[in-house]
C-alpha cells in the first residue's frame, strides 16, 4: 500500500462517490452523487467512482450493473478505472497488520448473544449509532486467546484507550454550507465508538477502515457524504492519525427524507431509481425532487408533477 505524498498526486481537488452494491440506488444516493458531480464541476476537480463492496456476502454483481446504469441515466460521468473494494483486500490487511504491530489490536472472541448479555443493562454506555459499547473487562474471559483453535472465528478490535492516547487531540475540517474553502474546526472525540471491530474472518476490513484507507490511496481531498456519517468522522480521523494517512476536507449534506419524514434507505425499501424511471421520470425530475436547482444541473427540459405520495 502505497499512500501518495500529497492528497492529491494530481495537485488538484478529488472527489469520489462510493456507493454499496446490496441494493437498488435510491434518490439519496443520487443527492449524494450530484452534489459531488457539481462541487467537482465548480472546483475543476476529478470526480471518481468507487464500488465499496467489501462485504462479499451482501454485495451482488447485479447491483453493480444496476447502479452504474442508473448513474449514466442521470448523466454522470467518473473517471477509469472504478476502484473496488473487493480487489484490494492486501491494501487493507496491511494496514491492520500495521495497527498490530502497535499494539493496537486484539482478538475478540466473544459470541453475539454473549454480547448481547454483557451489555444488557439499560445504563451501559453507547456509541453514536446507538450500538453498546464494547465491554471488554466483562468479556476477558470469553476472549482469553489460550485454548483457541486455528479455525476459530474471531473479530479484530481496535484499543481504543491506548490509541486514542497515542494522537493529539483530534479535529476534522468541515466545509460550511455554500461556503467552499470556508470550514469549522470540529472537535473529534473517537473515544464515544469504543473498541470497534474493524475486522472478521468473513469481514477483511469494517468499513471505516476500508473507507480512510481507500480515500488515501485514491488522494481524494473532499469527502461530500450523508449525514448520518457525521459522528463517524471522529473515528475515521484517529485511524488516519494512527496510520499517517492525509486528512480530507468533509462536507456533511442532508439526507432526502420520504413522505413519512424518515431518511431513505434500502433497508426501509425506498423506491429506487430503476422504478422512478420506469414510471417515467426524467434525470431532471429527480433533480427537482432532491431540491437541486435545474439551472445548475443541464439535463432534459420535460418535467411532469410530483404526485401525492410520490417520493
Amino acid at each position: 500500500m502505497t499512500i501518495p505524498a500529497s492528497p492529491s498526486p494530481s495537485g488538484g481537488p478529488v472527489l469520489r462517490f462510493a456507493p454499496s452494491p446490496t441494493g437498488p440506488l435510491h434518490l439519496g444516493h443520487a443527492y449524494s452523487a450530484l452534489l459531488n458531480a457539481e462541487k467537482a464541476r465548480r472546483m475543476g476537480g476529478r470526480l471518481l467512482l468507487r464500488i465499496e463492496d467489501i462485504d462479499v456476502t451482501r454485495c451482488r454483481p447485479d447491483f453493480v450493473e444496476a447502479l452504474l446504469e442508473d448513474l449514466a441515466w442521470l448523466g454522470l460521468e467518473f473517471e477509469s478505472p472504478v476502484r473496488r473494494q473487493s480487489a484490494h483486500f492486501d491494501d487493507y490487511r496491511e494496514a491492520l497488520d500495521r495497527l498490530a504491530a502497535r499494539g493496537l489490536l486484539y482478538r475478540s472472541y466473544a459470541s453475539r448473544s454473549a454480547i448481547a448479555a454483557a451489555t444488557a443493562d439499560p445504563g451501559h454506555p453507547r456509541d453514536p449509532d446507538g450500538a453498546p459499547l464494547y465491554p471488554r473487562a466483562r468479556l476477558a474471559a470469553a476472549d482469553d486467546p489460550a485454548g483457541r483453535g486455528p479455525g476459530e472465528p474471531f473479530a479484530l478490535r481496535l484499543d481504543m484507550a491506548r490509541a486514542a492516547a497515542l494522537v493529539p487531540p483530534l479535529a476534522w475540517r468541515e466545509e460550511r454550507e455554500g461556503m467552499e474553502g470556508g470550514f469549522d474546526p470540529v472537535p473529534a472525540d473517537p473515544a464515544l465508538w469504543g473498541d470497534v471491530v474493524l475486522a472478521r474472518k468473513e469481514f477483511p476490513a469494517s468499513y471505516h477502515l476500508a473507507v480512510v484507507v481507500d480515500d488515501a490511496l485514491q488522494g481524494v481531498t473532499h469527502v461530500v457524504r450523508g449525514r448520518d456519517l457525521y459522528e463517524a468522522t471522529a473515528l475515521h480521523r484517529l485511524l488516519q492519525a494512527l496510520l499517517g494517512l492525509p486528512e480530507p476536507v468533509y462536507h456533511h449534506h442532508r439526507l432526502v427524507q420520504g413522505p413519512d419524514g424518515e431518511k431513505l434507505s434500502k433497508s426501509l425499501r425506498s423506491k429506487s431509481l430503476r422504478a422512478l424511471r420506469a414510471e417515467g421520470a426524467t434525470p431532471q425530475d429527480v433533480r427537482r425532487w432532491v431540491g437541486l436547482a435545474s439551472d445548475i444541473f443541464p439535463g432534459p427540459r420535460t418535467s411532469r408533477p410530483l404526485r401525492p405520495g410520490h417520493p
